[in-house]
């Protein structure tokens, strides 16, 4: 009873650690944008060269993404873990007093390689302590993530409220960092599954993790599609002023973090597919709606709210089910998120290119075709046989 007592007393640490670590994510990665008037004021630039900063961060995240998976295979992952929440923490620090526009590129870069890191991390990391029984842990880390990216631009006002200037806001960020590392460097982190015994199963892995990664690629677009371009949207259909669009923005972000709040006992009930096909089918609609009836205020509300909400669960509950069909290891799981950071790049690129020129409802028709290229590729995974069946068979 002792040792069983123990042993669930570090899941607990470990998990505690993933939930800090996804929230610092949330910190960090919702920064950037009520920040860079601020940035571009310290660097001397306009606008349009800022713009720079998410391309670099971006790419940084991409590269994160691909190296880490491969590390949390081969080293201790909380020691990875806490150094590359070292990283990003003296990454916040530096940026607010850089004035050079291209070295605060780099640290940016450097910010998003110990992202990608993190999230790689976080995620596999937690299925490997959790295993089948993660379903509610990986809506609760990614509610955290939610949690963070709310709290961000509150803290950031506040600190510009108390000083003028964005310095001790992202100091405070950067400070938060350093308990979580400590944190990392305490705790034993869990160990990687023997690959040796599923000879049979990675196999077949190779098409999975293609539709898998490809699934993210889709999804991510839609909801970085909808949280970048909804505002300027609404703005230019003329639908709400700008500041009533400040406030449907956050509640899309409001919704999205209480859909992973909700998601965490709804995962203990349902299966992974029924939560996926209900929550695209829900997307679908809440589009539909934005859609069709774009004049009434009341409507935009609720297609509004509604994306948050079905949006909120698909993520973790796609990586439940992949653990489920495949034994994710780091590097595998890596190639997951390489498709997340491509997704958040292109289809808000492709938005903004054809914004003007087609008009704005052209983000509400694409978001509206990505999400049908989800909901047919998520069918074809969820028909796709579980790894126990597949044991069986071999």
């Amino acid at each position: 009873m002792k040792t069983r007592s123990l042993r669930l007393s570090l899941k607990a640490r470990q998990t505690i650690g993933y939930f800090a670590a996804l929230t610092a994510i949330g910190f960090y990665i919702a920064s950037l944008g009520p920040t860079l008037p601020d940035l571009a004021r310290h660097t001397s630039s306009a606008l349009a060269e800022i713009s720079v900063l998410f391309s670099a961060r971006s790419f940084g995240y991409l590269v994160g993404s691909m190296g880490g998976g491969k590390l949390y295979d081969k080293l201790p992952g909380h020691r990875i873990l806490a150094l590359l929440m070292l990283m990003t923490g003296a990454m916040m620090a530096l940026a607010p007093v850089i004035s050079l526009l291209w070295l605060l590129a780099i640290v940016l870069f450097i910010l998003g390689i110990g992202e990608g890191g993190i999230d790689v991390g976080s995620n596999i990391l937690l299925i490997w302590v959790h295993g089948r029984n993660v379903s509610p842990y990986m809506n609760g880390l990614h509610f955290f993530f939610g949690v963070g990216a709310f709290l961000s631009p509150i803290i950031i006002a506040q600190t510009v409220l108390f000083s003028g200037d964005i310095k001790i806001g992202y100091w405070l960020l950067a400070l938060y960092a350093l308990p979580v590392a400590m944190w990392f460097l305490r705790t034993p982190a869990p160990v990687p599954p023997d690959q040796t015994k599923d000879k049979n199963i990675q196999d077949i892995n190779v098409f999975l993790v293609a539709m898998i990664s490809l699934f993210f690629f889709l999804y991510v677009g839609a909801e970085a599609s909808f949280g970048g371009w909804i505002f300027t949207y609404t703005i230019e259909m003329d639908i709400i002023a700008q500041a009533g669009a400040a406030y449907l923005i956050a509640a899309f972000w409001g919704a999205l973090t209480l859909g992973r709040l909700m998601g965490i006992p709804i995962a203990s009930r349902f299966r992974p597919r029924t939560i996926i096909l209900s929550d695209l089918i829900g997307c679908l609609v809440s589009v539909t709606i934005l859609i069709l009836w774009p004049e009434s205020m009341v409507l935009v509300w609720i297609g509004t709210i509604g994306m948050g909400l079905f949006l909120a669960s698909l993520f973790p509950t796609m990586l439940v089910l992949a653990e489920r069909r495949m034994r994710l290891t780091g590097g595998i799981t890596r190639w997951f998120f390489v498709g997340t950071g491509l997704g958040g790049m292109f289809l808000p690129w492709l938005i903004g290119q054809l914004f003007v020129p087609v008009g704005p409802q052209v983000m509400l028709w694409l978001i509206l075709i990505d999400l049908l290229f989800v909901l047919v590729i998520a069918i074809g995974i969820v028909h796709q046989p579980r790894r126990d069946r597949i044991t069986n068979q071999n």
